[in-house]
């Protein structure tokens, strides 16, 4: 009855992870051998556990990443450019804890997103918040959110953000006033987060896509000095992928 009456508090204190791992010890002879102690020391680490697991699937769930992808499934093997030391350096996250910027850029299907992606996962199973955009979409929910009185609200989680990941860099020019949000956006976050840009443009392009000179300047001053950069080169990988074989 005791036990009962503990289990039900426990569940009322949401702690289910020791309710399983109790559960566990009552149907497994091996923890009888264990001292007080010890059993308790298993319950607390199933109750943490289970509450990192909840941690990371939020945090997962609310990266937002384009693709499911991890740095343990790159292929190092396709000639990309992709250098094998550099990108696990990357994924221990020491740049990420040290407000560094990470550019990525090259041609069109080569696995840029894909390996902004993994890095953002593995962000996430650091204890990293992550927030994956669209350049674009970012650029037009700034908009929306100016007219609707929600723009502070949405400048204040992008700023939250540890790791900001922003695709399609540079594949339109940019007004002055979708120019001064990206400033925004960058400024707010300089020195106080990471921000990967993936781009098919050099850098050396992106000051006459930003438009004003003043504008392109402070976004790049910001960006750039404070970056590591992957540039990838290459063939396709989704045209290797989807060739339609011949037929004979």
């Amino acid at each position: 009855m005791l036990m009962s009456e503990t289990m039900e508090k426990l569940k009322a204190m949401r702690l289910s992870g020791m309710v399983e791992g109790i559960k566990e010890q009552a149907e497994n002879p091996h923890y009888q051998d264990l001292s007080f102690e010890e059993r308790l020391g298993h319950l607390v680490e199933r109750e943490w556990l289970l509450r990192e697991d909840r941690r990371y699937a939020r945090r997962l769930k609310e990266a937002g990443l384009r693709m499911r992808a991890t740095v343990e499934e790159l292929d190092f093997h396709a000639p990309r450019k992709l250098n094998r030391a550099f990108i696990m350096e990357l994924a221990g996250c020491e740049w990420i804890r040290r407000n560094h910027n990470l550019i990525i850029t090259g041609p069109t299907g080569v696995g840029k997103t894909y390996l902004a992606c993994a890095l953002g996962h593995r962000a996430c199973v650091m204890g990293y918040r992550v927030r994956y955009h669209r350049v674009g979409r970012l650029l037009s929910e700034l908009a929306l959110a100016r007219g609707d009185g929600s723009y502070l609200k949405l400048m204040k989680t992008l700023v939250k953000v540890e790791l900001l990941i922003l695709d399609d860099w540079g594949l339109n020019q940019l007004s002055r006033t979708q120019a001064l949000d990206l400033l925004e956006v960058i400024e707010d976050r300089h020195q106080r987060g990471s921000t990967v840009i993936i781009s098919q443009v050099p850098v050396e392009v992106w000051h006459q896509l930003i438009g004003e000179a003043t504008i392109a300047d402070a976004i790049l001053d910001r960006l750039v000095h404070n970056a590591y950069r992957v540039e990838m080169e290459g063939e396709s990988m989704r045209r290797q992928r989807n060739k339609v074989p011949t037929l004979e």
